[in-house]
């Protein structure tokens, strides 16, 4: 066969335009179809025998932390050429690659094919002495990894049978693994599972030709874990033109057809075999996207110098960030490196350095739906040191049901703090309604959907009765204000200060005067034009003004809220993490005026004018400083203080 094919123009299914981000999640248990290939070491396992997966191993790296990284190796087969044999820069990347696995959290090694130029005992035994030396297999700080065969390493089929290939890097070389799954009953398909990011992922890693029986092996080992997150890796899947735009091979066609599109744990494709690299996104039977990308640098100085890309999820963020470097180039001392190496030691093209997003709980929704935190009752969030704390799942059921004027929503300490909803301004019936929508975190599985505008001035607030003990309570002693809620995504109209929750009442007439007027609340949380959070305080104790404001809150996606005062100074926390803006003036108290207290809207000199705009989930008043462990986030409400 030709030395590197030349790319088959295929219809590629809903091929999209390149975009800049996308990613990954999951794996275990291979059903009795799935027998694992055994060497000449190694026995046959008993008919009808499954893979029993050990834990995977966690030295050296965090198998928990949201940020890990896979690394992944293309053709090699320049170095592995005969007696122009050179593996330095391979023998350096795999060093660097497990020296570096703590720093980086590298979880697993993924190898593209074509370890050697031709194939041959020589040449493959060169290159098993290298990954032999520099990656050792089996033990806890071990690197695990996985090698296929490309077109210089064997030809046809996996049918083909014996070759120094399969001798030196078929399945007995990942036995020792934990990550190991198992192998085809031809020995040159295997499957990996690595935990990561707090889940496990699946990685295939199919010949440079699968047969059908190679195909339904695969096929057998997806379907066996179908709710894993998987990553096939095969020498040969998509082709790029020049400009790196990507597209299916007629192989890579095939295999489309009959592996990936109708299995939409698959969202991302890796192989070498052609040059120049490139990517695509493909869209599988579900309408999700595939990310199929394309890595060899063989045409590429030193036959690629040993060059590595680094996946790093970062699943905190939904994204990962992929990169290109050479180890080995790196390693060099400055000065000695030529302008050359100097030039190759890193990539940095839209194609060698990019990110693109992984929202796991978004791309993975439709086989392995995220497992959310039940309902708690509210016995388990209240505590002695609750004040008040009001949730909606009691007074609703069906999505988007009118909550009308008059609705009452019990304050569930007990304590007598109960709201009732009103109209305000302009709003007619509809302005308040309920929602089964809430913040995965939150105790109850509900919400109100507040429906306020200002122009002209209307919403709906839910208001205390007039002898609510909450009304007068100035928390000398801290306090902790909770609140979930959620802006619209499209955020439509102008919404500006429109108010969150607030005690009623002038500040003036509880004596204060240190602020722009004395016809605001003492106490209120507003969001402004910039979708900042604004928390105003009067205290009780000084005629000071301390106002906390936030960073810009996400449209469309819920937020938890806690201000926290210990008794001489306010902290707000937005999703656990104190905000910037906290001043540092003494802050004792609230400064109440026996009025109610509202959620969904603030007053100015008494008057309510526009109302919220958006979902308001759980809200809680502790008469303490609660810890960020004991917030209504937590799994329980425990005992901490901030």
């Amino acid at each position: 066969m030709p030395l590197e094919p030349t790319p088959s123009p295929s219809a590629s299914p809903a091929t999209s335009a390149l975009s800049r981000r996308s990613l990954l999640a999951t794996g275990l248990t291979v059903p009795a179809a799935v027998t694992a290939f055994a060497g000449p070491a190694a026995a046959a396992p008993a008919a009808g025998a499954a893979h029993q997966h050990r834990p995977a191993p966690s030295g050296g790296v965090d198998p928990e932390s949201p940020r890990f990284t896979l690394a992944v190796l293309p053709d090699t087969q320049y170095l592995f050429d005969a007696d122009s044999a050179e593996p330095t820069p391979v023998r350096a990347t795999l060093r660097w690659l497990r020296e570096n696995r703590t720093a980086h959290n590298i979880v697993f090694l993924a190898q593209l094919g074509d370890v050697t130029e031709h194939g041959s005992d020589d040449e493959i035994d060169l290159a098993a002495q290298v990954w032999d030396e520099e990656m050792p297999a089996g033990g806890r700080e071990d690197l695990p990894y996985s090698v296929l065969a490309g077109n210089h390493d064997v030809s046809g089929d996996d049918q083909r049978g014996p070759t120094p290939y399969r001798e030196r890097f078929g399945p007995d070389r990942f036995r020792a693994m934990p990550t190991f799954g198992g192998a085809s009953p031809d020995g040159y398909h295997t499957f990996h599972v690595f935990r990561a990011g707090g889940r496990e992922w699946l990685l295939l890693a199919l010949d440079w030709r699968a047969s059908a029986a190679g195909t339904a092996w695969a096929a057998g080992v997806l379907d066996a874990h179908p709710t894993l997150p998987v990553i096939l890796t095969t020498h040969e899947f998509v082709a790029a033109d020049e400009a790196g735009v990507a597209s299916l091979s007629e192989y890579g066609s095939t295999l489309w057809q009959d592996l990936v599109r109708g299995r939409d744990q698959v969202f991302l494709t890796l192989n070498g075999h052609f040059w120049p690299v490139g990517r695509t996104v493909l869209v599988n039977d579900a309408g999700h996207e595939v990310h199929a990308h394309l890595t060899n640098y063989q045409d590429q100085y030193y036959g690629g110098a040993g060059t590595v890309r680094l996946y790093r999820f970062d699943l905190a963020r939904g994204v990962v960030d992929v990169e290109t470097i050479s180890p080995w180039l790196l390693s060099l001392p400055e000065e000695e490196r030529s302008p050359l190496q100097q030039r190759t030691l890193e990539r940095t093209t839209d194609l060698d350095r990019f990110s693109f997003g992984l929202v796991p709980a978004e791309r993975f929704a439709g086989f392995a739906p995220p497992v959310l935190p039940p309902p708690r009752p509210a016995d388990a969030v209240v505590t002695a040191d609750t004040a008040a704390y009001w949730r909606f799942d009691e007074i609703g059921g069906v999505e988007g049901a009118v909550v009308g004027a008059g609705t009452v929503v019990r304050d569930r300490t007990g304590n007598g703090n109960d709201v009732t909803a009103r109209l305000v301004g302009t709003a007619g019936a509809g302005a308040l309604t309920w929602s089964g929508d809430h913040h995965d975190g939150a105790p109850a599985h509900a919400s109100l959907r507040f429906d306020g505008h200002k122009d002209p001035d209307g919403g709906a607030v839910l208001e205390t009765g007039p002898d609510a003990p909450v009304n007068s309570e100035q928390f000398l002693d801290g306090f902790t204000i909770e609140v979930f809620l959620k802006l619209p995504d499209p955020f439509v109209g102008d919404h500006a200060w429109m108010g969150v929750l607030s005690w009623e009442g002038n500040n003036g007439d509880a004596g204060k005067t240190s602020g722009y007027t004395t016809e605001e609340p003492s106490c209120s949380l507003n969001v402004t034009s910039e979708w900042f959070l604004q928390f105003v305080l009067y205290p009780s104790a000084d005629d000071v003004n301390p106002t906390s404001w936030s960073h810009a809150l996400t449209p469309g996606r819920w937020t938890h809220v806690a201000v926290v005062n210990d008794g001489e100074h306010t902290v707000v926390f937005v999703d656990g993490s104190r905000i910037a803006r906290n001043p540092t003036q003494r802050a004792r108290g609230i400064a109440t005026l026996g009025k109610p207290f509202a959620i969904g809207a603030t007053q100015s000199n008494e008057r309510f004018g526009q109302g919220f705009y958006g979902w308001i989930g759980d809200v809680r008043i502790s008469s303490r400083a609660l810890d960020v462990t004991a917030f209504l986030t937590a799994p329980g409400t425990g005992p901490g203080h901030a």
